[in-house]
C-alpha cells in the first residue's frame, strides 16, 4: 500500500528483523524481545528468503521509505503497527487488536501514524466483512497520543478496566507453584 507521500506500507519480513527490533526498541527500554523470539512469534511476509508466510500468532505493518526517495539510498523504516487478529462476541465478529504503534522521531508529524492506522483499520474491515473493530489501548499519561487518537475517530472507553496477570502471579494462577 502506498499513498501521496512516498511511504509505502508492508508487512514485516523476516530477514528484516533486526533493523524492525532496533527500530523498536528505541521506544522502549523494557522491551525483552529477540530476534529469536519475535521470530517465533511474528508471523512475516513471504519473500526470496522464506517463500511462504511464516505462522505467528501477530503481524506487523510497517510505514517505509523507498530506497529511491530516502536520504540514505537504502529503504527506511519510519514506524510500525504490531498486530493480532481478536474477536467480539458481543458483535459476533473478528477485528484487530493493535498492540503497538510506533513513529521513530524523525519521522512524527508527517502523518505516518495515521498511514498505519488507516492501514490498520482496512485489515479490520476486511477481516470481519465490514462489521469488526480496531481496538487499541494508550497510557493515560499520553495525551498528545490521546488527542491524535480522537482525531482520528478513536473512542475512549472509560467504561473498561484494563487487567493483567503476568510473571509470578500467572505462575501461581495456572497452578504451577
Amino acid at each position: 500500500m502506498t499513498d501521496n507521500s512516498q511511504h509505502v506500507i508492508r508487512l514485516a519480513r523476516q530477514e528484516a528483523m533486526i533493523q524492525e527490533l532496533a527500530c523498536f526498541e528505541e521506544a522502549s527500554d523494557s522491551c525483552h524481545a529477540t530476534v529469536e523470539s519475535l521470530t517465533k512469534s511474528l508471523t512475516f511476509e513471504p519473500s526470496d528468503t522464506t517463500p511462504n508466510p511464516t505462522p505467528g500468532f501477530a503481524k506487523t505493518f510497517l510505514a517505509t521509505i523507498p530506497a529511491s526517495t530516502s536520504t540514505s539510498g537504502k529503504e527506511e523504516i519510519a514506524g510500525m503497527g504490531l498486530f493480532f487478529y481478536n474477536y467480539s462476541t458481543w458483535k459476533a465478529s473478528p477485528g484487530v487488536y493493535l498492540e503497538d504503534l510506533f513513529v521513530r522521531p524523525q519521522y512524527r508529524r508527517q502523518g505516518i501514524a495515521t498511514i498505519l492506522l488507516r492501514r490498520l483499520a482496512k485489515e479490520a474491515y476486511d477481516v470481519s466483512g465490514g462489521v469488526g473493530r480496531l481496538e487499541w489501548n494508550c497510557l493515560k499519561w499520553n495525551e498528545n497520543a490521546l488527542k491524535f487518537y480522537a482525531e482520528v475517530g478513536g473512542e475512549r472507553q472509560d467504561e473498561w478496566v484494563g487487567i493483567r496477570v503476568d510473571g509470578e502471579r500467572l505462575r501461581k494462577l495456572a497452578g504451577l507453584e
